[in-house]
């Protein structure tokens, strides 16, 4: 049996720090993978035991092994630079301050956190919430402010619920974030596409997409975009909603990283038309706690009940307990310290990103260059795939995302990365640019590209 059942363990290995292998994939059969790696099959069965035995797979009777976890690197934290997770900056999430929130939502509201409590949200917490969101120039009213369970729930049901203009086609920016992909792909949603990158989409292009597709609605991140960083001007704002409105169309504005916006005069597409034509999505996980599970979406009156009902049929009622702490966070100032502290850590990392990008990358690389937020992209010479870039990378415990999930399959890229600095200490951040700037210059230099495993393919 010698060591080629470690050669088959470490294979597989790499191909779940890849993500190619995520919790849940089946494996390659036994018989497979003896041919695939020219070896008996009791050597393949031994190393599938060691795998079980790592608590990595495990297998089902007559139907074969499956993946039980993603790979998870047995390393320090500060071995790692991670331009990968794009939850908060751990060292600036206020456990504390909300721990104190929570024991006082508790002692306030006693038995109506623990009973199903109002469907659209506890009032108090919209009411909360309608003053925070008119700093963000959204100005609207509770009744229109619904809670939701994070905005994957929100986007989730308004792709499955049926809207007041009778279409059934989504547009999306190309790329775009991924959940959303994940949605329209699991309810088999009739989408279409427009290009976007640093400078924007083309309007005429857009004007003909909503003349002539029958758009229910524009899905769209106006600003600090997943995964290009990219934000719209005040005036493709303003002409987009105009252009919603001729075609009647619906916008849903994802704005998750709003408040991280420098520009003060930057507004949301909601402001350019309050009335409905805009359905507004505003997340507390990406500059909050991702684990509160809490979103608020602004709908027009006349969308209320039915979202409420396609709601209800997903959860009765998003978490009280969590509803109640954050009101009491919102209305004790805290938020608002908090988003300062926040601002600033973010907008220095994503400088120190760019100053490295600059000095460091192959000519004939390109970044995007955002004023904020969590994303930068990275655009790889022609003959250089994320995909390598991402498997080199991983050997030396840098993390980095391939964007080619971003796109649906007609706009397909396999040459951008995507870096979060969200979680990646600023100490590390040009260390990995100079790994990652050696990494692309590696395989491009290459005469003879080595191409990556694809024994999952049998």
């Amino acid at each position: 049996m010698s060591s080629k059942y470690i050669e088959i363990m470490e294979e597989i290995k790499l191909q779940l720090a890849d993500r190619s292998l995520i919790a849940g994939s089946k494996l390659p059969s036994v018989r497979q993978l003896s041919e695939h790696f020219s070896c008996s099959k009791n050597t393949v069965i031994k190393a599938y035991e060691e795998l079980e035995k790592e608590h990595l797979i495990y297998s089902v009777p007559k139907s074969g092994y499956f993946v039980l976890n993603e790979f998870q690197h047995a390393t320090n934290e500060n071995d790692v630079i991670d331009f990968l997770s794009a939850g908060p900056d751990k060292n600036v999430m206020p456990y504390v301050e909300f721990q104190h929130c929570m024991n006082q939502a508790i002692e306030q509201y006693k038995e109506e956190l623990f009973t199903y409590s109002d469907q659209q949200g506890l009032y108090s917490l919209r009411v909360q919430l309608v003053k925070y969101l008119q700093n963000l120039q959204v100005f609207t009213q509770p009744d229109r402010v619904v809670v939701v369970s994070g905005s994957q729930q929100a986007l989730n049901l308004l792709v499955s619920m049926p809207f007041p203009n009778g279409k059934n086609n989504i547009l999306i920016e190309q790329p775009t974030y991924f959940g959303f992909i994940e949605s329209i792909n699991i309810q088999k949603a009739n989408t279409f596409g427009i290009e976007l990158s640093m400078e924007g989409i083309d309007l005429d292009r857009l004007e003909y997409i909503f003349r002539n597709n029958d758009i229910k609605f524009f899905y769209i991140i106006p600003r600090f975009h997943n995964p290009l960083g990219h934000c719209y001007s005040n005036s493709e704002k303003k002409k987009i909603v105009e252009l919603a409105e001729k075609y009647d169309v619906y916008i849903v504005e994802d704005d998750f990283l709003g408040d991280l916006d420098p520009n003060a005069k930057s507004d949301p597409l909601f402001s350019f038309d309050p009335s409905g034509r805009v359905i507004y999505i505003k997340s507390f996980s990406k500059i909050f706690l991702p684990g509160l599970r809490i979103a608020t979406i602004v709908l027009p009156t006349l969308m209320i009940n039915n979202f409420l009902r396609y709601k209800f049929s997903s959860d009765f009622n998003s978490s009280a307990l969590s509803q109640g702490a954050l009101e009491i966070y919102l209305k004790s100032g805290m938020f608002t310290s908090h988003l300062k502290k926040i601002k600033e850590v973010y907008h220095t990392k994503m400088q120190i990103l760019q100053e490295a990008c600059e000095l460091l990358l192959p000519a004939d690389t390109h970044f995007s260059k955002p004023t904020s937020g969590f994303y930068l992209s990275i655009s790889l010479p022609e003959n250089v795939t994320a995909k390598q870039v991402v498997h080199m990378l991983n050997e030396q415990r840098i993390f980095v995302d391939d964007a080619s999930r971003m796109f649906l399959p007609e706009y397909k890229k396999e040459n951008l990365l995507r870096l979060s600095i969200s979680q990646v200490n600023e100490s590390q951040i040009k260390l990995g640019v100079e790994r990652l700037a050696h990494c692309i210059s590696l395989i491009n230099s290459r005469k003879n590209h080595i191409t990556p495993n694809n024994f999952l393919l049998l």
